[in-house]
């Protein structure tokens, strides 16, 4: 604990006494205050209400001043508390608390610590109920640091457990997360089947829209998986209407792929359409310039464009697992499409002279052409010796070859009908 929550000095759990707490001007002295309140050993109902008061305005402080350790601490010491107020109540606390740490930047080892901590204090105090949404929370905790066989194997226990007790909303939110975690390790029937599980589940209760938000950004990020682009966006936009109702920090994200799908669709021109509707322009930001930025790429069907892009956009286009691995196969099919316009052309060209009308590099050029040789997208061969790309004329199919494989299929017909007609006589 701090030292503002160390001492054993105390202070009535009174209105006046939380009135003159949350009136200091200094951060650390109503924070003292507060601790101070905490520390009263009275256990009348009213005097209870205030404690807990005074804890969500504490950890509202400790929050703002970036003070992950005192909060982690603050759980310890309010232990005692926890055994005399009703264990919803409790529960409700450690939760906030947890997400008050959350809130502060690069605190995601000491989430992993506590939750881990608080796992423990339930599992002797035999919580159950809180234990098992801690858990889910340690196993996301663990997903997001990329501890993936630990999380999953966490999943596996609280999935077993959880379906035997029944509680089909916390099974929602558990199913959905494995289906996270098994397109994390790149498993999509894994994580399909845990999606349908969800599904299943939350068919059966009311589900919070925030919740059904998830699942249905989960279910577009799926079926973009499988480019399935066109049931993908109709899912992202379910999701982006419902997050945008809530004023969800996440209804960006069901924009953003939804932008992505139009583009992968062939569909970039609508993008600014998109943008300028009403709901639009409220999440216009990085997020959604990266995409215009790919549009705009994608409309010009220009690789260099895309890679200024990808430079300018890090952190939304590369940083985003799901965008990046969409533009990967985009950047490939924009390069494939520059070098065949770029080459046709021409009988025999120097490949240094292709790299500098695209633009790219003389190595990255050259794989990428004889790559396009093998899986046939042109005739041609590469001249390493004299640095060139040879281009054949496509041969025009022979109709005699079909013509005889045809009269072979006929006579074979023949011959079989005269087995079959001699073998009838026969017997």
């Amino acid at each position: 604990m701090s030292s503002s929550g160390s001492g054993s000095s105390s202070l009535p759990a009174t209105t006046e006494s939380m009135a003159e707490a949350l009136e200091a001007k200094d951060p650390s002295t109503a924070i003292s205050m507060l601790h101070q309140i905490l520390n009263n050993p009275s256990s009348s109902p009213e005097s209870l209400r205030i404690k807990e008061q005074a804890i969500s305005h504490l950890s509202d402080l400790l929050t703002q001043e970036a003070h992950a350790e005192d909060l982690r601490l603050l759980l310890t010491q309010l232990r005692p508390f926890f055994s005399v107020i009703p264990k919803a109540k409790t529960a409700k606390i450690v939760r906030s608390v947890i997400d008050s740490v959350a809130k502060i930047p690069g605190t995601t080892a000491l989430q992993i610590s506590l939750c881990r901590e608080m796992v423990q204090w339930t599992r002797s105090e035999r919580r159950t109920f809180l234990r098992q949404r801690v858990e889910a929370r340690l196993a996301a905790l663990l997903m997001e640091s990329g501890d993936f066989p630990e999380a999953l194997t966490l999943l596996a226990s609280l999935v077993k457990e959880v379906r035997r007790l029944d509680d089909k909303l916390l099974l929602v939110d558990i199913e959905l997360l494995e289906s996270k975690l098994q397109l994390s390790l790149r498993n999509v029937p894994k994580a399909k089947a845990a999606l349908t599980a969800a599904r299943t589940a939350a068919n059966a209760i009311y589900v919070p829209p925030a919740q059904q938000g998830s699942i249905d950004l989960q279910s577009g990020i799926l079926h973009a998986e499988e480019k399935d682009y066109k049931t993908a966006y109709s899912y992202f936009f379910e999701a982006f209407e419902a997050l945008h109702a809530l004023g969800d920090p996440r209804a960006v994200l069901g924009l953003k792929y939804m932008l992505l799908c139009k583009i992968m669709v062939g569909q970039a021109d609508d993008v600014a359409g998109l943008i300028a509707t009403k709901a639009g322009l409220l999440y216009v930001g990085e997020e959604v310039d990266a995409m215009k930025a790919v549009a705009e790429a994608h409309s010009k069907r220009s690789v260099r464009a895309l890679e200024a892009a990808v430079e300018q956009f890090k952190g939304q286009l590369e940083g985003d697992p799901i965008v990046h691995r969409h533009l990967s196969g985009l950047y490939e099919a924009l390069l494939e499409h520059n070098l065949c316009k770029l080459i046709e052309p021409f009988s025999r060209v120097e490949i240094a002279h292709v790299a500098e009308m695209i633009g790219l590099p003389l190595a990255q050029v050259e794989t990428k052409l004889s790559q396009l040789i093998l899986d046939k997208k042109f005739a041609g061969t590469l001249d390493q010796g004299a640095g060139c790309l040879v281009l054949f004329q496509e041969p025009a199919p022979d109709a005699i070859f079909h013509a005889t494989l045809d009269a072979i299929a006929n006579v074979a017909k023949v011959v079989d009908t005269l087995y079959l007609r001699s073998a009838h006589l026969l017997a």
